[in-house]
């Protein structure tokens, strides 16, 4: 009976500190969410000014879902914005290219490819309007007859992925790939 009685003490304990946790979208409201570590040894430097280069070149696995290498930019932002960093001082770009590049087609085209709406363009939408900035390989688009017309507006097109992850890398960006 008392091994009974602990074993119940010790999940509530536990369940209540979970239930206590609660998911923050300080930043990108939508989608990203992310918990509060209010006691972390480590935390993001809210007076920073971060420089981030995002390299995508993978899509989802289907089609009707979202890419998670997408949504992990805006963790990323959440993340930062947990422990205060505003969000004026994140400068986040996103070079898009490979397969990644289907998952920034906009509505028609999407819908042309794979018979279902592009479940990116929200998040592509909120990003953006966060101050990321889409650079898709121009190289990309030419190899896949694809045209700056069938993709997202938000996303503009550079002359490749590669001259455009070395020039913000020269220019102090942080590259995280996401694979």
């Amino acid at each position: 009976m008392k091994a009974i009685l602990v074993v119940s003490c010790f999940f509530f304990s536990f369940f209540q500190a979970i239930a206590q946790q609660t998911k923050v979208n300080p930043i990108i409201r939508s989608y990203g969410s992310v918990w509060e570590i209010p006691n972390a040894a480590e935390k993001a430097d809210k007076n920073m000014e971060y420089k981030i280069l995002v390299d995508i070149t993978n899509q989802a696995e289907k089609p009707d879902t979202l890419n998670l290498y997408l949504e992990a930019i805006a963790t990323l932002m959440n993340l930062h914005g947990s422990t205060g960093v505003p969000a004026s001082n994140l400068k986040v770009v996103a070079v898009i290219h490979k397969m990644a590049t289907f998952s920034i087609l906009n509505q028609e085209k999407y819908r042309q490819r794979f018979k279902t709406d592009n479940p990116n363009l929200p998040l592509i939408s909120e990003l953006s309007n966060a101050g990321v900035q889409f650079f898709v390989c121009g190289q990309n688009l030419i190899r896949g007859k694809l045209t700056e017309n069938d993709i997202t507006p938000e996303v503009k097109v550079a002359t490749s992925a590669l001259t455009t992850l070395t020039t913000y890398q020269l220019k102090g960006y942080a590259l995280i790939n996401f694979k």
